[in-house]
């Protein structure tokens, strides 16, 4: 072989090989995940429900995969900077979402600028699921969901609802649909404030998170009615369901869960599944979620993106039935 031509199919070999190792570094890549610190963006200020379970979970996380898992709060517009953060970011498993429901399924009903839509992420697995209260003021004469219909039907002109985000809008909008009701939402900053509301008697009732609740009902000053779940809670066994007082359209709940930005490979994926669902059914998991008032559930990528489309649809639905417009 003469000196020109032996150089010239050197030169393709190196080419080759060159994309050969290209090729195969993501494959190396992913086999070695993780190799250096996860960085976990939660959406909200600290301190509050979404961010507590996320550095109990992310702390476990880490020891499960060998890596620091670091905590990064990107707080405003109902949650949507943190999940647009994410969004933007390499998809190689080491920027993750710790989501709340809110960020999917209410935000893209109740404003009209979402700058992400389900097919910007990919969806890993939930993390914990809770329902909700319905309460009133514990001084209150109405001792049930029946009494209360009555109450409301009876006074329709003073009847008034808080909550603290569009998902307790959105709820309070299908609690009226389902009872065939009337009254005002109004809006308060956080769900502790929207339960004070109720303390305070600036507010007839509130639907609102279990876990946010707890302190004002073992306080006593603040009487649930009915809790939105499918079951009973064990801390609550007097407190009925919604289904036990007559109204199963009213099980409703919300979750929190790991997502990732859409171009996640899906090894990577499948391997912080199977974290997740491994982390649900440890003992100390189960402990600390429990006394937040948040049930571990882990599922697969498969089911927890058809969960988050089925609860847009149901919201969408309940928008449209009560004239809701999106806020710009």
């Amino acid at each position: 072989m003469k000196k020109r031509e032996f150089f010239k199919h050197l030169g393709v070999l190196s080419v080759l090989c060159a994309v050969g190792v290209m090729a195969a570094a993501p494959v190396w890549a992913q086999q070695d995940y993780p190799n250096k610190p996860i960085r976990l963006i939660v959406g909200y200020a600290a301190g509050g429900a979404n961010d507590l379970v996320a550095r109990v979970f992310g702390a476990i996380l880490a020891e499960g995969l060998g890596q620091p898992v670091i905590v990064e709060n990107k707080t405003g517009a109902a949650g949507m900077i943190g999940v647009e953060h994410v969004t933007k970011a390499r998809p190689d498993g080491y920027t993750l979402l710790f989501a709340a429901s809110s960020m999917f399924t209410s935000n893209p009903v109740m404003f009209k600028k979402v700058p992400y839509t389900l097919s910007d992420v990919v969806p890993i697995s939930t993390v914990v699921t809770y329902p909700f209260f319905i309460m009133v003021n514990a001084s209150s004469p109405v001792q049930s969901i029946k009494e209360l219909i009555e109450h409301l039907k009876a006074k329709p002109e003073g009847v008034n609802a808080s909550g603290a985000a569009g998902i307790h809008q959105l709820a309070f909008e299908l609690f009226k649909n389902q009872t065939g009701t009337r009254g005002e939402y109004i809006p308060y900053k956080s769900t502790t404030q929207s339960i004070n509301a109720v303390i305070a008697g600036d507010a007839l009732m509130t639907i609102a998170d279990a876990g946010a609740a707890l302190g004002a009902l073992k306080g006593g000053k603040v009487r649930a009615l009915a809790v939105t779940s499918r079951e009973r809670l064990a801390s609550f066994p007097n407190t009925p369901t919604v289904a036990e007082a007559g109204f199963p359209g009213l099980e409703i709940g919300s979750w929190m869960g790991l997502i990732a930005p859409a171009g996640t490979p899906m090894p990577i994926v499948r391997k912080l599944q199977e974290e997740v669902n491994r982390i649900a059914t440890t003992i100390l998991f189960k402990e600390r979620m429990s006394a937040l008032e948040v049930n571990p559930e882990g599922n697969t990528s498969e089911q927890f993106a058809a969960m988050i489309t089925s609860d847009l649809a149901r919201w969408r639905a309940v928008a449209k039935a009560s004239n809701i417009e999106p806020a710009n």
